[in-house]
């Protein structure tokens, strides 16, 4: 049997304060990048780190890749889910110009998708598609994947058995939190196994 771990960390706060941002490419902010800097533990180790190619995720794992001298790949695919019309406003300003849709959405993001953004089906497929390629490509290590918070809750949708809009509202995903997915590959198949999500303290 061969055993992959997956440490997937959400980017820290970015510049700008809270608001729909997709694939709006704001680096993170000065209390992001230590609230990033906390996350990592003298006893973490892993042999590759994969990034969002967004600022707010590449500027992080390329820092700390030079510092742990681990390889650092950028994997397009693991960017946000497109917000569309929303990207770069408020929940407030989303409220006031489109009414109850966000309140729509956040129930049932599968039926009621923003103007102009990504379905959360088609960004569902969009991260599985990365999750199954990259498990593979990594296949017995230990990988760190910087990304963001509709990244994990997909990535924990395809361990869990979740659908999209199910995965989309049923996770809390702080900034810098951490989460950890073991996948098992044995002559019987693939078991995926989520390890941990939340707290850090509270991580094995």
């Amino acid at each position: 049997m061969t055993t992959t771990v997956f440490d997937l960390i959400r980017h820290g706060e970015p510049a700008g304060g809270p608001m729909y941002r997709g694939h709006k490419d704001d680096p993170l902010s000065e209390r992001g990048w230590q609230q990033m800097r906390a996350a990592i533990r003298d006893r973490d180790q892993w042999d590759a780190i994969l990034t969002s190619p967004l600022l707010r995720c590449r500027q992080f794992a390329e820092t700390l890749g030079e510092r742990l001298q681990r390889p650092v790949t950028v994997a397009p695919a693991f960017k946000e889910i497109s917000f569309g019309d929303w990207e770069g406003l408020t929940r407030e300003q989303v409220s006031d110009r489109f009414g109850n849709h966000q309140a729509r959405f956040w129930r049932d993001a599968e039926n009621h998708p923003p103007p102009n953004a990504e379905t959360v089906q088609a960004f569902h497929q969009r991260i599985g598609d990365a999750w199954q390629q990259w498990s593979l490509a990594l296949q017995g290590q230990r990988v760190l994947l910087v990304c963001h918070g509709g990244v994990i809750r997909m990535v924990l949708a395809h361990v869990l058995g979740l659908t999209p809009g199910r995965a989309m509202a049923g996770f809390q995903v702080p900034y810098a939190s951490r989460s950890r997915v073991r996948l098992d590959h044995s002559e019987y198949g693939l078991l995926s196994s989520l390890i941990h999500h939340g707290p850090l303290d509270h991580e094995p």
